[in-house]
């Protein structure tokens, strides 16, 4: 298992991008651009703090599944020190991970290292080497459950964006790559480097691991039940119309009229439809506006509770409470730009 690398005092720690034929691209180049930038805002005198190489087994073109080929070095010794390992995703993980060459280099690779982290499908290279056996792990969510039934020795979690079990992390879906990323600059160099990195690659918010994969708007989406029986188009635009009217009535009386629906049909249809019932999304993309304002404004709560239609701080803290597990302070505290 990863280990405690050999480094000099204030010396960059070294990241090694395992590439592999068809990966995904911005599994590579998305947490690799988060390093890179974090060597730029160092400055041109200071030390950089990482070292990073993209390596590939030799004797192999790589080229990504977007179609751009890649330059990557020869894999490096196994018990050379490291600090940090990555391995990506992609379409072709599945033959990385039936590679025994690959197998075994990143199971050896991974003890020199100090921490393990996948991107996306990239768990699944870590599960087959037995990294993620009695661990929790994450990866794109229309792979969760495969990973879960090949690998039943790995407690899969479907929602978030990424989890960290000791010194092995795995992230979801592609650009949660970035998510991830950010998380290992704030954990190494600490949160004001993290966020300077965020800002500078215009990252809208540095989610962190324990938010899930998906909005609550783009969750509302989601195609779910018969096609005969979901009417989409008329939930999507009431759906916008809610988060356009957060703090006005939308009560289920309210929603029916303005989807044009009898009550009793609008609840059964909508439920259908979103998975949720009325209420429950209402609730729900109330949170993700007031977590919005929360990170993105310094507004009192009493002002956030009012503009995302709660009706009072207290309403708005139980809530989060049920939703998130913290309270609007705690989750300011934790997330907010200007922590």
């Amino acid at each position: 298992m990863p280990s405690t690398p050999r480094f000099r005092p204030n010396a960059p720690r070294s990241v090694e991008i395992l590439a592999f034929p068809d990966v995904q691209l911005l599994d590579v180049a998305g947490p690799l651009q988060v390093f890179a930038t974090a060597n730029d805002l160092a400055g041109r005198g200071g030390t950089r703090p990482y070292e990073t190489r993209v390596v590939a087994e030799a004797g192999i073109g790589v080229t990504a599944s977007a179609g751009l080929g890649l330059g990557a070095e020869p894999l490096t010794a196994p018990d050379a020190p490291l600090d940090t390992l990555l391995v990506p995703g992609g379409p072709g993980i599945d033959a990385a991970a039936r590679a025994s060459v690959l197998r075994d280099w990143v199971r050896r690779r991974a003890a020199s290292a100090r921490r393990v982290v996948s991107v996306c499908t990239g768990a699944f290279l870590l599960a087959e080497t037995g990294l993620l056996d009695g661990r929790r792990a994450v990866t794109h969510w229309t792979r969760c459950a495969a990973l879960a039934e090949r690998y039943p020795a790995v407690t899969v979690e479907a929602d978030p964006i990424f989890v960290r079990d000791g010194p092995v992390w795995t992230s979801a879906g592609v650009t949660a790559g970035i998510d991830l990323a950010l998380a290992l600059v704030e954990e190494d160099l600490g949160r004001a480097a993290a966020l300077a990195v965020a800002r500078h690659l215009v990252v809208f918010l540095k989610r962190p691991g324990g938010q899930a994969q998906f909005s609550t708007a783009l969750a509302l989406q989601e195609p779910r039940g018969p096609a005969e029986d979901r009417p989409e188009d008329r939930f999507a635009r009431l759906n916008a119309w809610i988060t356009d009217h957060l703090a006005g009535d939308l009560s289920v009386p309210a929603l029916a009229a303005e989807a044009g629906l009898s009550l009793r049909s609008f609840s059964r249809h909508y439920r259908t439809s979103t998975g949720l019932t009325p209420a429950e999304a209402v609730e729900r993309l109330r949170v993700e506006a007031a977590r919005r304002f929360l990170c993105d404004t310094r507004l009192p709560l009493k002002r956030i509770a009012a503009r995302c239609g709660f009706g009072s701080e207290e309403t708005m803290r139980r809530s989060f409470l049920r939703l998130l597990g913290v309270t609007p302070q705690d989750y300011r505290a934790r997330f907010s730009a200007g922590s």
